[in-house]
């Protein structure tokens, strides 16, 4: 190896098990690089992460305020596979120890790092000087709006906790003092704003000191249960770990989103944790279409994709029979829509007398396990293809 960290010149922080929770957990804002020894991609990034730390820690010199810190993968594996790394160098985001969904994919030069961070340390609230700045909101965008008696408070505290996590998922706004006294009728406040001009406001319930009650609160509301993929966060949202429950419908099919949103609302809020429910443009997604050979005429088709194969629902029109889409995802993980495609259908679901037909076939191959390699980052796919 070429290279050698130098510590006299930066304070990058090496993270092992023993302790990684307590470095993440009390930084304001953490910068992590996951790398590895051999990968030169890593060995590129270095010089840079750790200049960008030299810049940074002249603006936040508390030590808690930004932490720029390294996991040796190879040496740490238990670490990285706690956080999904499968390439490297990875750059993940992480606040008060948890870490964000959206890792950093920007450029990998000094001044794009440093502006990254400056951003992540902006006031993520927007502070109205009138009640009537917020009656003129943007309806198109989900708002989350905090009316407080004073912001030298647990609960603003609390609220800006939040709002640091949640910024890019929604719009953040408070009104303090004199002028949110009209909301603020039976204390603090903070209320929930939907997209559409005539959708009704929703009142948090909860204490406004309890995190991990008004953040599950705010996630919900700021997160749609079905969220679109697309070209740019689709490495993102395969990174998250889970299967994918797609509809494919053609970009002004509105009416198709709408009843797909519908029954996963209806028939799969329990499944949540452990497949994601998305929405595709079938003209964008051509590729993922041929895979199960379907083309943009044939849509809307409705398919899960499990990183590994995908499988179609057999008939959208069937969407809307009670339980019909829930048995689908629980037919994927039980195993049996892999299992229907190598020997047909169960004997369970076989008529008495008729035969239980043999395929050949496989399922189609998954069409996200392989994102497209960055140039700037070593993939683990790669190796495995090359080997």
């Amino acid at each position: 190896v070429s290279w050698l960290f130098n510590p006299t010149r930066s304070e990058i922080t090496s993270l092992d098990s023993g302790n990684i929770d307590d470095i993440l957990n009390n930084a304001d804002v953490a910068l992590v690089n996951f790398y590895a020894d051999w990968c030169r991609f890593s060995q590129m990034l270095h010089p840079i992460f750790e200049e960008a730390s030299n810049v940074i820690k002249e603006e936040y010199p508390d030590k808690n305020q930004v932490v720029f810190a390294r996991v040796d993968c190879d040496q740490h594996s238990d670490i990285a596979q706690r956080y999904r790394i499968s390439k490297y160098p990875t750059l993940k985001l992480f606040r008060n120890g948890m870490m964000m969904k959206r890792e950093y994919r920007g450029q990998r030069s000094v001044t794009a790092i440093a502006d990254y961070i400056r951003q992540q340390k902006s006031n993520p609230i927007r502070e109205v000087q009138d009640l009537e700045e917020i009656n003129s909101l943007d309806r198109s965008r989900r708002s989350i709006v905090g009316y407080f008696e004073q912001k030298d408070s647990d609960n603003y505290r609390t609220f800006e906790r939040v709002a640091n996590i949640l910024h890019d998922d929604c719009v953040f706004l408070s009104a303090i003092g004199a002028i949110s006294k009209a909301e603020r009728f039976s204390g603090d406040n903070v209320i929930y704003k939907p997209p559409g001009e005539n959708a009704p406001d929703m009142v948090y319930l909860g204490s406004l000191t309890n995190f991990d009650l008004i953040y599950a609160w705010t996630q919900d509301k700021c997160v749609p249960l079905v969220r679109e993929i697309t070209f740019e966060n689709g490495e993102e949202l395969t990174e998250e770990g889970l299967p994918f429950l797609i509809l494919f419908h053609m970009k002004d099919d509105l009416e198709s989103l709408e009843k797909f949103q519908q029954e996963v609302a209806r028939q799969l809020i329990s499944e949540k944790g452990t497949i994601n429910f998305l929405h595709a443009d079938c003209d964008k997604f051509r590729h993922p279409l041929l895979h199960i050979q379907k083309t943009p005429a044939d849509c809307p088709v409705i398919a899960i994709d499990s990183f590994r194969h995908m499988y179609v629902f057999p008939d959208f029109s069937d969407l809307s029979v009670p339980g019909k889409l829930k048995q689908f995802v629980l037919d994927l993980h039980s195993g049996k829509l892999h299992r229907e495609f190598h020997h047909g259908p169960d004997p369970t679901d076989v008529a008495p007398g008729q035969p239980i037909q043999d395929l050949a076939s496989s399922p189609p191959e998954s069409s996200f396990q392989k994102l497209a390699p960055s140039e700037h980052r070593y993939t683990l796919l790669r190796e495995k293809d090359e080997l």
